[in-house]
Formats: C-alpha cells, sequence, structure tokens
C-alpha cells in the first residue's frame, strides 16, 4: 500500500469582515471593483502628530477592510485583486506609525496589505476618495494608543478572520495513471516575497522562474504526475502547501528556496534540508525559524493543525517517510556535487513546518544565497539553471528508479 491517510486541503479565501480599532468593529471603505482588476500606481505616507496616514492612489475604487493582529504589531488591509505596479522599494522606509508595509496577491482574486507597527496603533479610519485625479485615493489612517488598547482592539477581531476555511481537496486523479505524483513547492509569494537581493531581484519571483522549469523538465520524461502548490505569484500558508501534496497523494515534495543573510556576502552554496524535530546546527535552526515566520509575514495566524498531532502509526509512518527523504536528499546531492557550489555543509536538517507531512517523503532545496553576488549571478545564469535542473531530473529518476522498472505502483515509497 502506498503510504497516503488522511486527506484534506485548505481554500484559498479568507472571511473579510473583521474586527478593530478601539471598538474592534470591522471599518471598510468603497465599493467592489468590477471588470478590470485595480491597479496601485503610488503610496504616499503622511505622518502628523499621534496619526499617520498610508495613502494608496488607485485606478479605481476598491473596497478594504482592515484588522489588527499582535505579536508582532500589525494592520492587516484586504482587498479585492489589486496590481501593484510600485517601485521596488516601496514600503520599505519606516515612517510615523509605520515600522515597514508589504503587498502582493493574497489568494485567486484578493489582495492584501501588511503594514507593520512602529508602535501600537489602531485604524481610526479607512477612506476611499472617488474623486482623486488618477481614480481613487484609499487612505488608512493609523492613530497611537497605549498597549492595553491595542490589545483589545487586536484581541476583539474575529480569530476566524486570518484563517484558510476548510474544504474538501480539489485534486483529481486517474486512477489508471499510476505514474508517481512530485509537488514541487516554490517558497513564499504574493504579499510574503521571502529574501531580497540588492539588484531588486525578490526569491518568490526567483523560485517561481525554477519551479516552472523544473516542472517542464520532469513532465518531458513522461515518467512523472508533476504538480506545483502555487504557479502564479500568490501567497500560499505553509500548511496548505503541505495539505495540498498530501491531498495530492505526492510521491516526492520538493521545495525550492533562495535565502538571504544580511553582511553574509561571504556565506553561499546550496544546502539541501530534510524535516526532524532537532536541528543538526544553529544555523539550520535559525533559518527554518525564519522560514516557519512565512505565514505571520503574510498577517496570517497559523498554527498545529489537528492532522499534526500524531499517532504511533503515523510516527512509525514518519521514520519511514524521512528514511525516504534522506535517500533522495543524498542523492540530490551526489548529482548537484559537480554542478553547483554546495554549501560546506550541504546536507543538514531542521523543523520546517512545510516539511512536516509524515506520509510525503519531503526536502527543501536552498539554490543559494541572494546576499552573495556570486550565488546571485549563477542563479541568474539560464546555463547555470539548466545544469541544476537537469541533475535534480536526474536524481528524482534514481529516486523512482526501482519502482518505474516494476512499471507499477511500489508497495512501499518510493
Amino acid at each position: 500500500m502506498r503510504i497516503s491517510p488522511f486527506i484534506s486541503l485548505i481554500r484559498l479565501c479568507l472571511v473579510a469582515t473583521l474586527a478593530l480599532a478601539g471598538s474592534g468593529i470591522a471599518r471598510a471603505a468603497g465599493p467592489e471593483a468590477k471588470g478590470d482588476k485595480a491597479v496601485a500606481i503610488a503610496v504616499a505616507v503622511d505622518v502628523e502628530a499621534a496619526k499617520t496616514r498610508l495613502k494608496v492612489t488607485l485606478s479605481k475604487p476598491v473596497a478594504a477592510k482592515a484588522y489588527l493582529m499582535e505579536r508582532p504589531d500589525r494592520v492587516i488591509v484586504d482587498l479585492p485583486e489589486v496590481a501593484f505596479h510600485l517601485p521596488a522599494e516601496t514600503g520599505r522606509k519606516r515612517e510615523g506609525l509605520i515600522a515597514s508595509y508589504r503587498y502582493g496577491l493574497f489568494a485567486p482574486g484578493r489582495s492584501r496589505m501588511v503594514v507593520d507597527l512602529s508602535q501600537p496603533a489602531v485604524v481610526s479610519a479607512v477612506r476611499v476618495d472617488q474623486n482623486a485625479p488618477s481614480g481613487a485615493l484609499l487612505t488608512i489612517e493609523l492613530t497611537k494608543v497605549e498597549r492595553d488598547e491595542f490589545r483589545r482592539a487586536a484581541s476583539e477581531s474575529s480569530p476566524q478572520a486570518a484563517k484558510q476555511a476548510a474544504a474538501e481537496p480539489a485534486i483529481s486523479k486517474d486512477a489508471k495513471d499510476t505514474r508517481p505524483v512530485i509537488m514541487i513547492d516554490p517558497g513564499h509569494g504574493g504579499v510574503d516575497p521571502g529574501a531580497a537581493a540588492l539588484t531588486g531581484m525578490v526569491e518568490k519571483d526567483l523560485v517561481l522562474s525554477f519551479a516552472q522549469q523544473l516542472k517542464k523538465k520532469l513532465e518531458a520524461q513522461g515518467h512523472y504526475r508533476v504538480l506545483m502548490t502555487r504557479d502564479q505569484d500568490v501567497f500560499i500558508s505553509l500548511g496548505d502547501r503541505v495539505r495540498t501534496a498530501r491531498a495530492a497523494k505526492a510521491d516526492l515534495f520538493i521545495s525550492i528556496h533562495a535565502d538571504s543573510i544580511s553582511g553574509g556576502q561571504d556565506v553561499r552554496g546550496l544546502t539541501v534540508y530534510t524535516g526532524a524535530e532537532r536541528a543538526s546546527d544553529a544555523d539550520s535552526a535559525k533559518l527554518a525559524d525564519r522560514e516557519n515566520k512565512a505565514d505571520a509575514i503574510a498577517g496570517v495566524e497559523s498554527g498545529d493543525a489537528a492532522d499534526d498531532v500524531m499517532d504511533i502509526l503515523q510516527e512509525l509512518t514518519l521514520r519511514e517517510t524521512r528514511s525516504f527523504s534522506h535517500g533522495f536528499a543524498n542523492r540530490l546531492v551526489g548529482e548537484l556535487d559537480s554542478i553547483a557550489r554546495l554549501n560546506k555543509n550541504p546536507r543538514r536538517e531542521a523543523g520546517f513546518r512545510v516539511l512536516r507531512a509524515h506520509d510525503v517523503p519531503s526536502v527543501l532545496v536552498e539554490l543559494g544565497y541572494l546576499s552573495s553576488k556570486q550565488d546571485l549571478d549563477q542563479l541568474m545564469s539560464d546555463e547555470w539553471r539548466g545544469k541544476m535542473i537537469s541533475a535534480m531530473a536526474v536524481a528524482v529518476e534514481r529516486f523512482f528508479s526501482t519502482r518505474l522498472a516494476r512499471q507499477g505502483p511500489a508497495a512501499v515509497l518510493p
């Protein structure tokens, strides 16, 4: 029997009405945009005494709803789908009550802005001026408050507002198709950009392009059914990535990333990680901690789902699955050794949430560091990416070689 117990999938949508400001009542402004999606063409921040106003210039009015989250202190602004045509450095400067902000596609048809607060504040107004010269002006007004008032306002927000509703999986499979299923997971996406290079390149775009090329290469061999957790610039929660793989009864899960280290020009090289309760080293623990905060960066309250609590059978399955994970990771490092500049310790382990599926062999591949000019140059090279993808395809083929030779489903994975 193949390892494929419980199946669930999270629908990519949010409950829109949330509570905030002093009273905890949700604030909304503007009609829902119809027709073509709105375009954000400029953002400005006005600071006046205890108030800070975030002003977004849009091509047309949109409905905007906002609420508060604590730990860390944030304002979440949910919008219909908006195309953000803004300079790459937008949102990185600290101004007034705003420490920074980010934006992007949060789910199909929905966008989100996440505003990190420099000190406690509530949303005192959300306005849409439809008579603005460019089309519409969305204003989010923040007012400084004491910690107790902020905590009270944040706690009054609906706990379901930042969570995605459960649904039955929408993934179908032909029962006659016995090919191994490979799930490729491009890290980050949408409102969560991931790491950023000095050139302006961001991790979410780079790994999506790489994942798409890897998918094409694997599909061309005809031996596998290849799926992706995301195939566009959209946010996917860590739990959803795992649940999507399990819903598809994936035989292998490959998460693609490209990290960055502040002041780490000398730190470079590819690393392959497998999941573990205890990290193999301090650096791996720190990296896993950063990656595990992806949901918080996007304004999602995340926690262990019910099916993350394992019984004895699941724990035994996990041990077998991790054995397969280690086997593939070692094959991958072996194939890449002659092509890529490997990290000084290329095989590591850490508690990545995205590697938690107890019944799907899973690895996380850090292609390199965007903070390293040498790594970045390689990551931007078509020739280097082509060689990397070919080597990864060979590692996949060798991982499934026994199963493919039998031309049928294996008794156990792979």
